[in-house]
């Protein structure tokens, strides 16, 4: 096992008795209890900074889509202009 430090925490005594409640069901100990659920808070914690990173890519893909979306259907828009040209014989770019 890695290292370990012994720190002091204060509680407030009603989630001290129930994180003992916990404890003796789940056959730990305090300090087992305060490691898993530090853990589980870190990794909580990525989760939600890694959604919000996607959050923000797919907003910024979202704008990007978008310019190339109006970029292509004003190259359309020309194309269609010059092949009407065409048809009708008249010269227009």
């Amino acid at each position: 096992m890695a290292e370990t430090k012994r720190i002091i925490i204060s509680l407030p005594n009603s989630l001290l008795e129930e994180v003992d409640g916990i404890v003796s069901i789940e056959k730990k100990n305090r300090s087992e209890f305060i490691r898993e659920a530090m853990k589980l808070y870190l990794r909580e914690r990525k989760k939600i900074q890694i959604k919000e990173r996607m959050k923000s890519g797919y907003r910024e893909m979202s704008q990007i889509n978008m310019a190339l979306a109006e970029l292509g259907l004003a190259e359309d828009i020309r194309e269609l202009g010059i092949y009407e040209a065409t048809l009708t014989g008249c010269e227009k770019l």
